[in-house]
């Protein structure tokens, strides 16, 4: 084992999982190598919202005034739209003394290389174009990885006592771990496409659930200098037992009675571009001897909103944690590492289970248009969602049928 080929840990993918994971690490000594198979900067299809959790991550690291100067939209709201298209305006009130934003819009090409520069200027190496193609595994322990450099022929390995997995929804460490779960009914598809000159764009982001898109949501985020972010979401489930075409999906919500006029004079800068989000209604496991993953390889995405940032940054920040006390022990077994899932679903598991019960409301077409037409209709019940969205008030209540009982009566 070669003293320059080994670390304390190494990190594969350098998405906002992988770089906050990096920036974290050397902030707490640890000679880290970063791996990533694509050259920055790169696209990542997405819907391109980064929410206010990722706010406190930013400022943690103290990146918070550089995001807010990158080329993008601040949003302060959120639009709720039914199948009957009622809406309902969602005040998302930024914490005004530490200057933090509600939401930022900003094209992933753009706020993932800022992360990666960052990452890339603290790392003890960086590695792009470098595809991992196993990992080396000693006694049941992930003790390091192989890969090679994209147009080389000669193979490289690397050793560290920890492995952290943050390589996106098709993982490779977590196929060679045995992690791997595909379950349809745990997994949303999802279209992009980046539009100029909608009609009516303003400083929020805007989900739809109009009957053209159910069983899913149709979503338009502004961007900067007239540009948008507009998608489609729905369940892999859904879609493959159904056998509905997304694409057709999506132009047919646009050509909507609702949508219409907006996109009149709208130009499509490109072609629908599709990914898959496995979402957070499943508790995957996320660690083993050696090992752990992070952000989208651990299934953390929100399943009512898509948003995989914010999780993907506190995954970073709790198995930097645990490799800390990890180390401390010279122990990188599961039993030790299994902190760092204990601690992160203690704070993400009951936003995600909330989460996974509300996706399953914006499924009821007929539920939907109650709750959002007595919202738009009355202001109490507004301030109530309102609340909820800012977590003034428990989300939970959302999920729970005595709420809608008491909307009755409101």
């Amino acid at each position: 084992m070669s003293e320059k080929n080994s670390y304390d840990v190494i990190i594969i993918g350098a998405g906002p999982a992988g770089s906050s994971a990096a920036l974290y690490a050397k902030k707490n000594n640890f000679k880290t190598l970063l791996l990533e198979k694509e050259v920055f900067p790169r696209d990542k299809i997405c819907g391109d919202a980064v929410s206010g959790k990722s706010m406190s991550i930013l400022l943690e690291l103290g990146l918070l005034d550089e995001a807010k100067k990158l080329q993008g939209q601040v949003v302060d709201s959120i639009v709720f739209g039914s199948p009957s298209n009622h809406q309902v305006h969602i005040d998302l009130v930024a914490n005004e003394a530490k200057g933090i934003p509600a939401a930022l819009v900003v094209t992933r090409k753009i706020f993932d290389c800022f992360l990666f520069e960052k990452a890339k200027a603290v790392a003890d190496k960086t590695i792009e174009n470098f595809k991992v193609n196993d990992l080396v595994i000693d006694n049941q322990y992930v003790k390091g990885v192989t890969g090679r450099i994209k147009g080389s022929d000669t193979p490289e390995e690397f050793y560290a006592p920890l492995i952290i997995g943050a390589d996106g929804y098709n993982s490779t460490v977590a196929r060679k771990t045995g992690l791997y779960n595909l379950d349809s009914g745990h997994w949303v598809v999802a279209l992009r496409q980046y539009y100029k000159d909608i009609k009516d764009l303003h400083s929020q982001l805007e989900i739809h659930y109009v009957k053209e898109a159910q069983p899913g949501y149709f979503w338009i985020f502004p961007l900067a200098d007239g540009y948008a972010n507009v998608g489609i979401g729905m369940l892999h489930k859904t879609i493959k037992e159904r056998k509905i075409d997304l694409k057709e999906v999506l132009k047919k919500t646009i050509n909507s009675p609702a949508f219409k006029e907006r996109f009149k004079t709208a130009r499509a800068m490109e072609n629908p571009q599709g990914w898959n989000l496995p979402v957070g209604s499943l508790h995957r496991k996320n660690y083993g001897n050696g090992f752990m993953l992070l952000g989208d390889a651990a299934g953390l995405i929100d399943p009512f909103t898509g948003e995989g940032i914010g999780n993907a940054l506190f995954s970073a920040k709790y198995a930097i944690n645990t490799a800390i006390k990890a180390r401390n022990k010279a122990d990188y077994s599961e039993n030790i590492l299994q902190e760092y899932d204990k601690n992160l679903w203690a704070r993400l598991g009951n936003e995600l289970a909330v989460s996974s019960k509300l996706q399953k409301v914006g499924r009821m077409q007929t539920l939907l248009d109650f709750v959002i037409g007595k919202a738009q209709r009355n202001k109490e019940v507004e301030n109530i969602i309102s609340g909820m969205m800012r977590n003034d008030i428990p989300k939970k209540q959302l999920a729970n049928p005595l709420f809608y009982l008491k909307l009755l009566f409101t």
